[in-house]
């Protein structure tokens, strides 16, 4: 399930994301005509943007597992609650995805998490569509 694509939501990292400290505070931006594409910009700094992807729109076969302690971190109790974003990375001819480290939205507080993956057998530069 996806958010209304004309929404723009305001997302709080329960911890900054790697390499953005001390910023928490983001707005989720649908970018138009390209469905599950996002502008992810902080607050505070609006020049800090990155473009996410849905996994729900993109990666029908991603299926990232998540530990006990990352879903009590978000107050995730039930799976439908959680949307898995992935950061893009374009590039020379191809975009690739970050798969090891995805961010975990709970819809329904709108907090947040990038976390790593560890144990599992993902990708930081799957190409879109792996």
């Amino acid at each position: 399930m996806s958010p209304d694509v004309n929404v723009v939501t305001q997302l709080t990292f329960v911890t900054p994301p790697p390499g953005l400290a001390p910023l928490v505070d983001f707005i989720l931006e649908p970018i138009a005509g390209a469905e599950g594409l996002y502008a992810l910009q902080a607050t505070q700094d609006p020049a800090k943007r990155m473009f996410v992807l849905d996994a729900g729109v993109y990666l029908h076969t991603y299926t990232p597992m998540l530990s006990d302690a990352q879903c009590a971190a978000l107050s995730l109790t039930d799976p439908d609650d959680a949307q898995v974003l992935v950061v893009a990375n374009t590039g020379e001819g191809a975009t690739t995805v970050n798969l090891m480290a995805p961010i975990i939205v709970n819809r329904a507080t709108d907090v947040c998490a990038q976390f790593i993956l560890d144990g599992q057998d993902f990708s930081l530069r799957a190409p879109l569509g792996y």
